[in-house]
């Protein structure tokens, strides 16, 4: 059996779409990031995407845990012609809207489609859990890549997977075993 404890990365404070843009998370609640490594196992190894805000966020929460190289495969969908705007500003509010009330094969223009996220983020998972069986593994990445992850688990529609709530520095802890994916906790936050 393998856990996995998905941590999305601190804040950005962005009021706009984020997916590969490089922007930096903000580690000023020392004290949540204490509370959060304690939290985790000790001898659990660690990875993140490789974006700066998760890379950050692992290197400060991993304490004497063993760190992974990053995982380009655990960054957030890619919203090209999307990315970095808000949703009152994209050129086609229609396909937007399309894109988040019926998630699946739509893709932003330029980027990448809820099914191609979750492609991509279960191969690296399925690599992880290959390369270290029965590891306890913190990863640190992004709300839509953990949100592929309880989608998988708790084996219901993207529509649904998108109405969880995951925010900044929570934790969701899924469980690795013999029928697949279980839920431990989702969105807990230490």
């Amino acid at each position: 059996m393998s856990r996995f404890f998905w941590v999305r990365h601190a804040p950005t404070h962005a009021r706009a779409m984020v997916g590969w843009t490089d922007i930096p998370a903000d580690l000023g609640d020392t004290a949540r990031l204490a509370r959060l490594s304690a939290h985790l196992p000790e001898g659990a190894l660690v990875v993140s995407s490789d974006l700066g805000r998760a890379r950050a966020t692992a290197e400060a929460i991993a304490g004497q845990r063993p760190r992974l190289p990053d995982e380009p495969e655990l960054r957030e969908i890619h919203f090209g012609a999307w990315e970095m705007q808000g949703v009152d500003t994209v050129a086609e509010p229609e396909r937007l809207r399309a894109f988040w009330e019926q998630p699946g094969a739509l893709r932003a223009p330029g980027g990448e489609s809820w099914d191609d996220l979750s492609a991509r983020v279960g191969r690296a998972v399925a690599r992880l859990r290959a390369a270290h069986p029965g590891r306890d593994i913190v990863a640190v990445a992004h709300m839509g890549t953990i949100l592929t992850q309880v989608q998988a688990a708790r084996g219901v529609s993207a529509y649904d997977a998108l109405g969880q709530k995951i925010d900044t520095l929570s934790v969701t802890e899924l469980l690795w075993g013999a029928g697949g994916w279980r839920e431990i906790a989702v969105n807990h936050c230490p």
